[in-house]
């Protein structure tokens, strides 16, 4: 399950677009945050997760945060000021079992196109012409359609599908997706397939397509509602903060982890009716010279602090690539590890941990904006080595505490299964 958001120029306080997801997933699949160059390639065909397909002379550079197992990424960047995510729609259409990936959908276009329109088109054609399909989830089955934000500098778009039917409308301000279709009648683009069908009287492209069963339980529509009315209430003043914000946030306040909701934008894994957590966020600035692209690179942006990272700058050493097993020398694992122990005893000491990452995060953005234009190649590493001492500082302070019987056994499961040590 994931969140997505976009603002655009017109509705952000320093009028540029602001582009932000929270990525979730299964609790022990670890996302890999990295950097891919340009790069020239004579292979006629490259190998995404599931299917081949034909390969370019050159792909662009591109920043991801991709699930381990996948070729696709959940979200992601490159060099020419574009982003783009993709969240899990359920409709009435049958998945086909194998076929290109809404992940792999992300990483294509990222790597072969410049602007938002140009991705909506190259998008649409490989849904027409190839369709989409394939597992989403590494240890369990789920299939899926997808729908997307896909945003540069100077326009945002949304996306949504259900098999090779398509709807797209340019944002105007601000839009929020999750994982329920949200366009009715008044899209700007369609595939001819929906054209035909909308001449049927009330026609709703949500409403025919949607499959309400897989939809309600989701809670899509309720996170959406709650992301959209976050924009609109601070249209004109949207910051880098404010988004920051929103993707931490909780349905209840003050937050116990044991009695999150699916309904949570920032999502704590909870069992069988809640089996996603919060696996990776990004939030990115895009700007006509030099875009400004925050990863957490960890789960649960409430515990985390987004970092900056430029396509000019310094990539940081992320230890060794994670996978669904713990392993002290990823990075990812490394956090991960800290942030279930926290979560044993999260209502004893959130409050004053987040005091130390707000300061931290407060900082670190300052220093960005220092340095923006001096494209500082230490600044991402030095934000790197902030979290590192934050994380080291509260392994030193918290004493984990005793879940809930329930809860405890699904985290023992989880634990055991991914040979995390207590």
């Amino acid at each position: 399950m994931c969140d997505i958001l976009v603002a655009t120029p017109r509705a952000t306080e320093k009028g540029i677009m602001i582009f932000a997801k929270n990525s979730d997933r299964e609790p022990n699949e670890a996302q890999i945050l990295e950097f891919i160059p340009r790069m020239k390639h004579e292979d006629e065909k490259v190998k995404l997760t599931y299917v081949e397909f034909s390969q370019v002379r050159e792909t662009y550079a591109v920043l991801l945060s991709r699930p381990w197992w996948m070729w696709g990424a959940e979200m992601g960047a490159n060099e020419f000021g574009l982003a783009m995510g993709n969240t899990a729609v359920f409709t009435k259409l049958k998945v086909s079992q194998r076929g290109i990936t809404g992940m792999d959908i992300i990483r294509l276009a990222l790597e072969r196109t410049k602007t938002s329109r140009e991705a909506l088109e190259f998008i649409v054609s490989l849904i027409e012409n190839y369709g989409q399909g394939g597992n989403g989830s590494y240890r369990h089955k789920l299939f899926y359609h997808n729908s997307f934000i896909i945003a540069d500098p100077r326009e945002a778009w949304v996306l949504e599908t259900a098999g090779r039917h398509w709807v797209a409308k340019k944002v105007d301000a601000v839009y929020s997706i999750s994982n329920a279709l949200t366009i009715e009648d008044e899209w700007d683009l369609a595939s001819d397939s929906v054209e035909r069908l909308s001449k049927k009287a009330n026609f709703s492209f949500a409403r025919y397509f949607s499959d309400k069963f897989y939809t309600h339980f989701a809670h899509g529509r309720e996170r959406r509602a709650f992301t959209y009315k976050k924009l609109r209430e601070a249209e004109g003043e949207i910051t880098l903060e404010y988004m920051m914000e929103i993707l931490r946030s909780h349905q209840r306040e003050p937050f116990e982890p044991a009695n999150g909701s699916m309904k949570d934008i920032c999502m704590h894994y909870g069992g069988l009716t809640r089996p996603s957590q919060t696996a990776s966020s990004q939030i990115s600035e895009l700007r006509k010279s030099l875009s400004t692209h925050w990863f957490t690179g960890t789960s649960l942006p409430c515990l985390s602090i987004f970092k900056p990272m430029f396509f000019d700058g310094t990539f940081p050493d992320l230890g060794e690539a994670p996978t669904d097993k713990y392993n002290p020398k990823s990075y990812w694992w490394r956090f991960e590890a800290f942030h279930r122990r926290f979560q044993t005893n999260y209502r004893t000491y959130f409050h004053e941990f987040s005091k130390d990452r707000d300061a931290i995060q407060a900082r670190i953005i300052e220093r960005e904006r220092e340095l923006r234009d001096k494209k500082s190649k230490e600044l991402t590493l030095w934000a790197f080595e902030e979290e590192r001492k934050l994380m080291e500082k509260w392994e030193g302070i918290i004493e984990e505490g005793k879940l809930p019987f329930l809860y405890g056994r699904n985290w023992k499961k989880v634990n055991e299964e991914a040979g995390v040590q207590k």
